[in-house]
């Protein structure tokens, strides 16, 4: 049975997740890890119901306060769904659950890398982002996931697809909507910032025109 601790986000394998810890029962399972050196789960609690989540390590505890709070820093592992859940582990304040983890079925492709990233420059063009993170090829999805402007369901989509080509592909697939989105925002922000002034127009020309 693995410790858990539902939230309302997406962790994802390779993520570092910063958590400030102040429920009773979540400052034991931090002591509990730390202790014992065992990993707990984060499940998404998204529409009402617990069902993918990722397993994540206590890598570091930054800070403890006098009340018990504590700041700590955690890395996502392993993807998981949850078969069980258990609002209190034998014994524990917390919760637990039995779970299954889960195996991608295939690789990466170099070229939808490509294709994803020329995708992301184009945003962060288009939003004119300062100083955006930069992506080195090669990367998993997950890397990205965070700094394209997913809602929360596609996270947590994203979360359920396992294959890493699925992965490239939706991410492609929602940036090819986003982009043309904000582009005609940017336009439409361009046209309100024209009304009222002075509008420079290219006379027409009437040596053909027919009524």
């Amino acid at each position: 049975m693995l410790p858990l601790f539902p939230l309302q986000t997406v962790v994802y394998p390779g993520e570092k997740l910063p958590l400030h810890i102040f429920e009773k029962r979540y400052q034991q399972l931090i002591d509990d890890c730390e202790k014992e050196n065992i990993p707990f789960g984060i499940p998404t609690y998204i529409n009402n119901k617990l069902d993918y989540g990722t397993e994540v390590k206590l890598q570091k505890i930054s800070r403890k306060y006098p009340e018990g709070e504590s700041d700590v820093i955690c890395l996502g592992t392993r993807i998981f769904r949850v078969k069980n859940f258990y609002e209190q582990m034998p014994g524990k304040l917390y919760a637990g659950g039995e779970i299954e983890f889960l195996e991608d079925n295939d690789g990466s492709a170099q070229e939808l890398q490509e294709e994803l990233l020329k995708n992301i420059a184009i945003l962060y063009v288009e939003l004119t982002i300062e100083n955006p993170p930069v992506f080195d090829i090669p990367f998993i999805s997950y890397q990205v996931a965070h700094k394209i402007g997913l809602a929360l369901h596609q996270e947590y989509h994203l979360l359920t697809l396992r294959s890493e080509l699925e992965r490239l592909n939706y991410l492609i697939g929602h940036l090819k909507i986003t982009i043309p989105v904000v582009k005609e925002m940017n336009r439409a922000k361009e046209v309100i910032q024209m009304n009222g002034h002075f509008k420079n127009f290219d006379p027409l020309d009437f040596e053909d025109f027919q009524l």
